[in-house]
């Protein structure tokens, strides 16, 4: 077992990835999780430190949530994955409750293990829908790293891997209609996949009326909507799903990471009848062996009923206020904040330097909070508060957050950092 940090560095390098740990070095970023609990883990030197990544919101409830790890607990007493072919209460009663989110007409649910495999169900399930092949999405996108959700994203690393398919996935600008409707009709689009909030492009907000107007293309084109809510749904906008805070409705949507409690990978795409028809038509077109797994069950149903309390819903507005008033309180007293982009407890912070959130992440490290940059806009940094942080931890993060953010003014004028190949 190993225990040492140097040993563990050592063989990350050598056998799992080294570019991404030279990146992070490069940064002067080198953590090795310890010990974790609620939204703060240890290093293994024992420093803590406060989660605002949590993971691209894999532990909106924090890590080793409690209530969560006993229902995992009992669970492993009575089942294991299960078999994907049979029945299954745990697997049904989730379908229930996913359903019972939302109110755009998804009745059926098809699980899987991540976000990528979900989003590539969501893009064959509009394919077999409409008879067509080209799904449009955003410039700087990203909806995983599998074979079609790679490819309908920022294309470099499905380009990389010759897994691109230009012919049949279109982008187009964030916050531009025109193009999109131009690129939905010249395409013959089957579908448009977005995040309401594009995470990895530092969660820019739509424009007023650009989801409804993207609404209106798909209708108008009879294409189909997907929303992408791996990273904003859940709750954390304020309400069940990202999408509703703008009033539009979907025909397919895809949710993952906080799903499964930071305990047990789960995934689900949700689906409205037309792009569901193919399930009663072949029940063995997309199967998954550990999708939908009973022991991940019971834990994602335990979330949902803890995300759905009015107790969480109410600590949830309460942070947001708290955290994006302290904020944009930093931000008037500073100049290198330039931009609160905040939707519910969903944040992005973009600074006066392209890659200010670099330099932001390091800052805030030294003063033990764990946040990490956008990764197709360095000068962004995400910030994701719990769903169940504590007046208390929202005052010292935010005291911390206005030190840092003195300290990585300093290097406004500093020569973009080099990334190591």
């Amino acid at each position: 077992m190993l225990s040492d940090h140097a040993d563990t560095i050592a063989l990350t390098a050598r056998h799992l990835h080294p570019h991404r740990l030279g990146l992070f070095r490069s940064f002067g970023v080198e953590i090795v999780m310890g010990k974790r609990e609620g939204y703060r883990f240890a290093d293994q030197s024992g420093r803590w430190l406060h989660d605002l990544h949590l993971n691209g919101g894999t532990f909106n409830l924090g890590h080793r949530n409690p209530v969560l790890c006993g229902v995992l607990a009992v669970a492993l007493t009575e089942v294991d994955i299960g078999n994907h072919h049979f029945p299954s209460p745990a697997r049904a009663r989730l379908a229930q409750q996913l359903l019972a989110t939302q109110g755009f007409g998804a009745d059926h649910v098809v699980f899987s293990t991540t976000g990528s495999e979900a989003v590539d169900v969501a893009i064959k399930a509009a394919r077999r829908a409409t008879g067509r092949r080209a799904i449009v999405s955003i410039d700087r996108g990203y909806h995983g790293r599998t074979g079609l959700s790679g490819a309908a994203g920022d294309d470099d690393a499905a380009r990389y891997f010759l897994s691109d398919s230009p012919a049949e996935f279109v982008r187009v600008p964030w916050n531009d209609a025109e193009a999109m409707e131009v690129a939905v009709r010249t395409a013959d689009a089957a579908a448009v996949i977005l995040e309401p909030l594009p995470a990895t492009y530092g969660f820019p907000l739509p424009a007023p009326g650009y989801l409804a107007a993207v609404r209106d293309i798909c209708t108008r084109h009879d294409a189909l909507f997907i929303a992408d809510e791996v990273q904003t749904g859940l709750c954390r906008s304020g309400d069940w799903w990202a999408i509703e805070h703008f009033g539009v409705q979907p025909d397919i949507l895809v949710t993952s990471k906080g799903l499964g409690g930071g305990l047990y990978p789960i995934a689900a795409t949700l689906l409205t009848p037309r792009p569901a028809a193919w399930l009663a038509e072949n029940g063995w077109a997309h199967v998954s062996t550990f999708g939908g797994a009973e022991l991940g069950c019971h834990v994602a149903s335990a979330v949902i009923d803890i995300s759905g309390q009015p107790e969480t819903r109410a600590t949830i507005a309460a942070s947001a206020r708290h955290l994006g008033d302290g904020l944009r309180a930093i931000q008037r007293d500073t100049d290198y904040l330039v931009e609160v982009r905040q939707t519910g407890l969903i944040f992005g912070l973009k600074f006066d330097h392209e890659q200010g959130a670099l330099h932001m992440m390091k800052a805030l490290l030294d003063e033990g909070v764990w946040a990490m940059f956008s990764g197709f806009d360095t000068s962004v940094l995400q910030f994701k508060p719990g769903l169940l942080l504590t007046p208390d931890a929202c005052d010292d993060i935010l005291k911390r957050v206005r030190r840092a953010v003195t300290v990585a003014a300093a290097f406004r004028h500093a020569a973009p950092l080099g990334i190591p190949g």
